[in-house]
């Protein structure tokens, strides 16, 4: 049986391939693309040939043939935070691998440590990926499963977060520690939701890596190769004078036949994945609410052409309609309340059969598209239909008129909305964001589901030259209530420095690094990874608020 299209003709494209800028972007986009493949092959190496090796000779896979063979066949893998510690003094990837795949026909979040990276140790950037998986595991209702082998904390870092020196020896500690843990109380309420934890243990499991199985629902450990305790044989014989080897003090055998930690005993990895397999194909896993309802037909316009919309600078507007129609089934867009807040574009879509409400940006939210924002998400929440933002915005419009015309009480209203939003968020962030429009359009900071952003992106809290601009008018200003002379070639050399550093920090790799998002996209994938991530969201039923906090009308 056909499925229903919307009722609407194809958005029609303005965009013309031939053209030398069009051409001059597309270069750009490929330019910064080759980077990121790059960086994202360094990734996949992890600790290099060697720790590889290494690892080969005791029968170990590599982490990512460990999750590729808990996969179905030909189904895909969205990793996550891919590029995470970029541009630090650590291996890029962060030391971990974060992702959602398909386990038995079932959607689940996979953590799992790379043991070629300082033996899996907890660094920074595997902690906020850990978070970031248990958050997503919460947030979608679906399993969470992870493939442990970490040494635990890795006490190279000071409390600082600075490589080199022991986090013993330097002030502090007793703070560091006393705000850890989080990740295990995380852990547990998954349980108490009824979210399934399945842990398979591939190694060495220490002292807070133990109460990763500790913790989880289903354990399932390899002979002769997991070993979790709190405390090693040399930390043991150093508290308690006591002898012990690795097999008798936290080996699997002596915990699926003694303590019962365990509750699956495999033979290797391969039969551990089996097992995990098989562990998650009985969980009963179904989803509460309908497929997709519409009829999946490819854009109309070529996803191709994205890498040509945008310009590296972001100095000429997009019409963020192209964008659309290189997303959306069939290119069909219904657009709302087109005549009025045109910086702001609102209407329905489809994108691979899932109906979605969209707020894309054609330049700074006035207090009309603030307005028009509210009144759409409100609607969507009437109608439990998704919401997807595609940012691109320097913010909201200042100055005396939009001042007069309620700027700030309309994009409170918009940011009262979309903060009472109760139907899945996703955004896209394929230019600017900058400022109060970031939250305004559903950023991480505002509980959406995902956030992706493309090369292109830049975000900080204004614009560099606004910034380096913002404080040279301070300094003169100080030097005018002083009544000292204004250095003008100083302040020049100032400015300059500083339009560098906010330009470097705003650019897409420095966010992604910080796991400030869920990955960098080639603008070609966005369809895709938006209908995996509609896909995902659909294991929560789609529930508009019931209600909404006070309007400042």
């Amino acid at each position: 049986m056909q499925r229903p299209q919307l009722l609407v003709p194809p958005l029609r494209t303005h965009v013309d391939p031939k053209k030398p800028e069009f051409r001059a972007n597309r270069e750009a986009m490929l330019e910064k693309l080759s980077k990121i493949d790059e960086l994202l092959d360094e990734a996949a190496a992890g600790g290099g040939p060697a720790a590889f090796e290494r690892l080969a000779k005791r029968g170990k896979l590599p982490v990512r043939e460990r999750v590729a063979l808990a996969l179905d066949p030909d189904s895909p893998f969205l990793e996550l935070s891919g590029l995470a510690a970029y541009g630090s003094n650590y291996t890029v990837g962060g030391g971990s691998l974060l992702g959602i795949g398909v386990i038995a026909g079932v959607e689940c979040v996979i953590f799992a440590n790379d043991a070629s990276v300082v033996g899996g140790a907890l660094t920074p950037h595997v902690a906020k990926k850990w978070m970031r998986a248990i958050k997503i595991a919460r947030d979608n209702r679906i399993p969470y499963v992870s493939f442990v082998e970490s040494a635990g904390a890795d006490l190279r870092v000071r409390t600082d977060g600075k490589k080199g020196q022991s986090a013993a020896s330097t002030g502090g500690t007793l703070q560091h520690f006393a705000e850890s843990g989080r990740f295990f109380y995380e852990m547990i309420e998954l349980s108490k939701l009824e979210i399934p934890t399945v842990c398979v243990v591939f190694g060495s499991s220490t002292a807070g890596g133990a109460y990763q199985p500790g913790m989880s629902d289903y354990n399932v450990l390899i002979k002769k190769q997991s070993m979790i305790y709190l405390a090693g044989p040399p930390l043991v014989k150093m508290a308690t004078g006591e002898e012990s080897d690795h097999e008798t003090l936290g080996g699997a055998q002596m915990h699926t036949d003694v303590s019962g930690l365990g509750e699956y005993l495999a033979e290797d990895e391969r039969d551990a994945v089996r097992m995990c397999r098989e562990i998650v194909s009985h969980l009963n896993w179904r989803k509460p609410g309908p497929g997709p309802a519409f009829d999946a037909a490819p854009p109309l316009h070529d996803p191709e052409e994205l890498l040509g919309l945008v310009e590296p600078e972001l100095r000429r507007p997009v019409d963020v309609r192209e964008v659309i129609a290189r997303i959306a089934d069939g290119s069909r867009f219904e657009e709302f309340k087109a005549r009025y807040g045109p910086t702001l574009v609102c209407g329905w879509a489809s994108i691979h059969g899932y109906l979605v409400g969209v707020l894309g940006n054609n330049g700074p939210l006035d207090p009309e598209s603030a307005e028009k924002a509210a009144h759409f998400i409100q609607l969507n929440n009437q109608i439990d239909v998704p919401l997807v933002f595609l940012q691109n915005l320097t913010g909201f419009n200042v100055g005396k008129d939009f001042e007069e015309a309620g700027i700030i009480k309309k994009g409170s209203q918009m940011i009262n909305a979309v903060t009472n939003s109760t139907v899945p968020h996703l955004t896209v962030i394929f230019g600017a964001s900058y400022g109060a429009g970031t939250y305004a359009m559903s950023g991480r900071a505002f509980n959406n589901r995902f956030t992706f952003i493309w090369p292109s992106a830049k975000i900080a809290v204004m614009g560099p030259k606004q910034i380096a601009g913002v404080m040279s008018i301070v300094r003169r200003g100080q030097a005018a209530r002083k009544g000292i002379e204004f250095d003008e070639e100083a302040d020049a050399k100032i400015v300059e420095m500083v339009e560098a550093i906010q330009e470097k920090g705003s650019l897409a790799l420095a966010a992604t690094s910080a796991v400030s998002d869920d990955g960098i996209l080639d603008p070609r994938d966005t369809r895709t990874v938006l209908g995996l991530c509609l896909s995902v969201v659909r294991n929560t039923p789609i529930e508009g608020a019931p209600n909404y906090g006070v309007f400042r009308l």
